[in-house]
């Protein structure tokens, strides 16, 4: 069987029922975050984020800040940044019930937090939600489950943010305690200047918070940070930034060293050189190159970190990729699908995280576009399927039409450019044995890990070479191998990826043809 489509017929722009977006309204930046959900098996991908820095509450003319007044230059800012989100959203073709927007610490303690949401609805017609420091915690512990497979754990999440830090202990996505105090890195940073005093500050807060004496009656598994300032730290703990090597760290060493983790000791190694730093220009300038827009704020971050691990005796902190953004969207998803479970598909979620690990933004936009447009095929041949046979085709491509087989085809084109981490000659070599043999995939067969590793080798452009690269892997040894329902459908998934792979490359793509 050929099928060819030389030209693309005339289309309107329909809804995209399977998006779903957030915005996060921060103190120190928004972010928009964008999903594609799968409700059938409890999966959601990450296809695009924006952020906005708007630092709301700074007046622009003086440069200080009140934490209890949304100044009218800052409005301008939030309306500017918002405005931007919703032109991308309606070129994304978003369903407007699918958006939510989630107002945090800097618009919930403002006085004049009315007219902020007025303001908003007033020149973009769209609604805030102001949500309180408990109900953020809780959020933020959602959004975690989505990235991390701690369901059955007990899990204590810090999130700091720009206004206020939330902990929240949870347990199968139940949250038994949860606690927001206004400490953030913006506001702290914005109130001191001496480190010394700010850490007395800190230490009082903490103290007298209660929060030491909640979290010790429980008997937790984990600890998980999330969002902006415990990521900036990971990073520079991965990067070498404390011991003062982060010149000598390259891509390669960050993407094979980063664990998504780091450690007491890490912590304070990396304290104690941003504060020395802060006391010289070079260190300064340095700390500016690496942070970038975080570099006012990190000092505070750090400081503010370091006094939760003393007081809360922490030492090691796992970092989850997901945060507020994810969970507001796991709980739209819970409303709008039937037996959506929080517990997402853990074999899933490893697939992600691998690819996360490995991947760069630039190739893991790259990637989840290749399994967009995989998808459009794979949805097209369905409903060519149905209209052309009734769903009953016996042979070939349509006959392996199924969620498994479906499964199989977004993982390889999530996994497919992991090897570029180490350069682009032989990368396809480098996926194979990232998948095959570095045991970061959980719940799949050795039988079904071999399968996504012939279909990603398919995705190179030179796809043909896969032919020669390994006397173990060739094409026809292999799939006589495999168990007939996995054997039947490599053939044609193979065409199906590398049509999917050019699509979403740098090459124009005239025509797609399948064979049978």
């Amino acid at each position: 069987m050929s099928v060819g489509f030389p030209n693309q017929p005339a289309t309107t722009r329909t809804a995209s029922n399977d998006l779903f977006a957030a915005v996060d309204i921060g103190t120190n930046s928004f972010k928009l975050t964008v999903i594609r959900t799968d409700p059938s098996s409890g999966r959601f991908l990450t296809l695009n984020r924006l952020k906005e820095p708007v630092l709301l509450g700074l007046d622009t003319t003086t440069t200080t800040a009140s934490a209890s007044t949304i100044s009218a230059q800052s409005l301008v800012r939030a309306i500017s940044a918002i405005r931007k989100f919703q032109h991308f959203l309606s070129s994304q073709r978003l369903p407007s019930p699918h958006l939510r927007l989630v107002a945090t610490s800097a618009v919930r303690e403002a006085s004049n937090k009315s007219q902020f949401t007025t303001a908003v609805k007033d020149a973009l017609g769209l609604h805030v939600d102001i949500i309180s420091g408990t109900e953020e915690a809780r959020l933020i512990y959602l959004g975690v489950l989505q990235f991390f497979p701690v369901f059955t754990s007990t899990v204590l999440t810090i999130d700091i943010g720009g206004g206020s830090s939330e902990f929240t202990v949870g347990f199968k996505g139940n949250v038994l305690f949860s606690k927001s105090l206004r400490l953030g890195h913006v506001t702290l940073t914005q109130q001191f200047s001496d480190v010394a005093k700010m850490r007395e500050h800190i230490q009082n807060e903490l103290k007298t918070s209660g929060l030491v004496e909640k979290i010790n009656g429980f008997n937790i598994d984990v600890v998980i940070g999330s969002s902006g300032t415990i990521k900036a730290i990971d990073k520079a703990v991965c990067r070498g930034y404390a011991l003062k090597v982060e010149e000598n760290i390259g891509p390669f060493e960050e993407h094979v060293r980063r664990e998504w983790r780091f450690t007491r000791d890490e912590l304070r190694c990396l304290v104690d050189r941003l504060c020395d730093e802060d006391r010289e220009m070079v260190g300064k300038v340095k700390r500016e190159e690496f942070f970038k827009r975080r570099a006012a704020f990190i000092i505070a971050g750090a400081v503010l970190l370091d006094e939760i691990f003393k007081i809360l005796a922490i030492e090691t902190m796992d970092v989850s990729g997901y945060a507020l953004g994810e969970g507001v969207i796991a709980e739209m998803l819970g409303h709008s699908f039937e037996g959506f479970e929080l517990n997402t598909n853990a074999r899933w979620r490893s697939v992600f995280r691998l690819a996360s690990r490995f991947n760069n933004k630039k190739r893991m936009k790259a990637a989840t576009t290749c399994l967009a447009v995989a998808r459009e095929i794979f949805g097209g041949l369905e409903k060519w399927k149905e209209f052309r046979y009734g769903g009953s085709h016996e042979d070939g491509l349509l006959a392996t039409l199924d969620d498994r087989n479906l499964e199989y085809l977004d993982a390889a084109c999530l996994l497919h450019n992991i090897g570029l981490y180490a350069g682009k000659k032989g990368y396809h070599k480098q996926s194979y044995h990232l998948i095959l043999n570095g045991d970061h995939l959980h719940g799949y067969s050795g039988e079904e890990t071999k399968v996504w590793c012939f279909l990603e080798s398919f995705m190179e452009i030179e796809f043909f070479k896969v032919f020669n690269f390994s006397d173990s892997f060739k094409l026809p040894a292999y799939s006589n191998a495999c168990k007939a329902e996995i054997q039947n459908p490599l053939y044609n998934y193979a065409g199906l990826l590398c049509s999917s792979a050019m699509s979403s490359s740098e090459f124009s793509v005239r025509g797609i043809f399948m064979f049978s």
